[in-house]
């Protein structure tokens, strides 16, 4: 999927799920679930040892049985790791933190770069370094206030905010109307007793519920 496409995506649908499991099987219902419930942009987590054998298994499954979806790595630290997944075929990638190297190959393979940040100079330099959108986080530690206050001075940033925030109308309407692109859902939509227990119609609703909600916010 190219570049544009997918932060079209991203923010146009206002919810990234990010999700790991080391279970290939678990994680296709979950995607499956997300996907079911409208998400078409999807942040599978490098936060275990299999991770990229499974990453590699959904990216070949994704692609033929779930057309539109843009599927991302997160946690990314540093350029030879997102070579690896940028070899693999992922569509964007996310890391916690501003590496400008990752920014470099993702640039080069023409894919979105989504570098964490959390202050006015991050924005800045990420900006400078190529990223199109960042990533808020923690959010619930900086807060929707930080989110307003640099609309004065970078009113074109488009910030995704991940951390803390809830699949509810008030967390929805908290961020969004404080100026988020979109946000990053991931305990929130998957706690572990429902990923335990294969409740994927509750996953279905839930990723369902939350971008009406946004839909609900932009229609006002």
């Amino acid at each position: 999927m190219d570049r544009e496409t997918t932060l079209v995506l991203i923010n146009e649908v206002g919810i990234v799920p990010l999700f790991y499991h080391a279970d290939i099987e678990i994680a296709k219902e979950v995607i499956n679930a997300s996907y079911r419930g409208g998400a078409r942009a999807f942040e599978f987590t490098n936060r275990g040892e299999n991770a990229y054998h499974v990453f590699t298994e959904l990216l070949a499954y994704t692609k033929e049985s779930l057309p539109g979806l843009s599927l991302g790595i997160g946690t990314i630290y540093d350029a030879e790791t997102a070579q690896k997944f940028i070899d693999a075929g992922t569509d964007f990638i996310v890391t916690p933190c501003l590496n400008p190297e990752v920014g470099q190959a993702c640039q080069k393979a023409n894919i979105p770069w989504i570098p964490g940040i959390s202050t006015l100079t991050e924005i800045y330099n990420a900006q400078q370094a190529g990223a199109e959108v960042v990533k808020l986080f923690p959010g619930e530690v900086v807060g929707s206030a930080f989110v307003r206050a640099i609309r004065g001075p970078m009113p074109k940033v488009k910030i995704m905010v991940t951390g803390g925030v809830q699949p509810t109308r008030e967390s929805i309407n908290e961020w969004f109307g404080a100026g988020a692109y979109a946000v990053g859902l991931g305990s929130n939509l998957f706690p572990k007793d429902v990923v335990a227990e294969g409740n994927y119609p509750w996953i279905e609703q839930k990723v369902a519920e939350s971008i009406a909600l946004v839909k609900e916010f932009r229609g006002k």
